[in-house]
């Protein structure tokens, strides 16, 4: 029987076949799945923000990419994936406001997507299909059977990566 793993905003969970991993409402926020492809183990991180050694508190590791990424690749690891086998997709960084006088620190999906991008190419682990950018929300199902990537707007309808 198939159970669907709810994934919450700064948070992280990892499963394995038959289960599917899904997270609401990415905005600025990046949805980082991890997949190892023989062992169909599977992870998903809703990270709000790029890195916690610039943040006040940093009390909630699955909160940031830094942190977080780590974390959900070790527990992969716990249950049996190998890292050498692990491939990421990302979906959101979205720019979901617009402002007269922007700066850089208002950036935030761009930030977020650079820093996930960053992180994934330090830890090894390749990126082979995103969905990032735009002025839109998305919600992301990481379907841990066939490890496709859902993304679901409502401006722009649904795609697998």
């Amino acid at each position: 029987m198939s159970e669907l793993i709810k994934v919450g905003m700064a948070d992280y969970k990892v499963g394995c076949n038959p289960s599917s991993l899904i997270s609401y409402g990415l905005g600025s926020c990046v949805g980082i799945a991890l997949y190892d492809t023989v062992t169909k183990i599977g992870g998903l991180a809703h990270i709000m923000l790029p890195d916690s050694t610039q943040a006040r508190s940093a009390e909630n590791p699955a909160k940031f990419a830094n942190t977080a990424l780590p974390l959900m690749l070790d527990e992969m690891i716990n249950l049996g994936a190998a890292k050498k086998r692990v491939l990421a997709k990302i979906a959101g960084g979205a720019q979901m406001f617009t402002f007269a006088n922007a700066t850089d620190v208002m950036r935030v999906g761009e930030r977020n997507t650079e820093a996930v991008r960053m992180l994934l190419k330090k830890m090894d682990i390749k990126i082979i299909a995103d969905d990032t950018g735009g002025n839109y929300g998305r919600t992301v199902v990481l379907h841990l059977d066939t490890g496709i990537y859902l993304i679901k707007t409502i401006a722009k309808g649904e795609k697998e990566l």
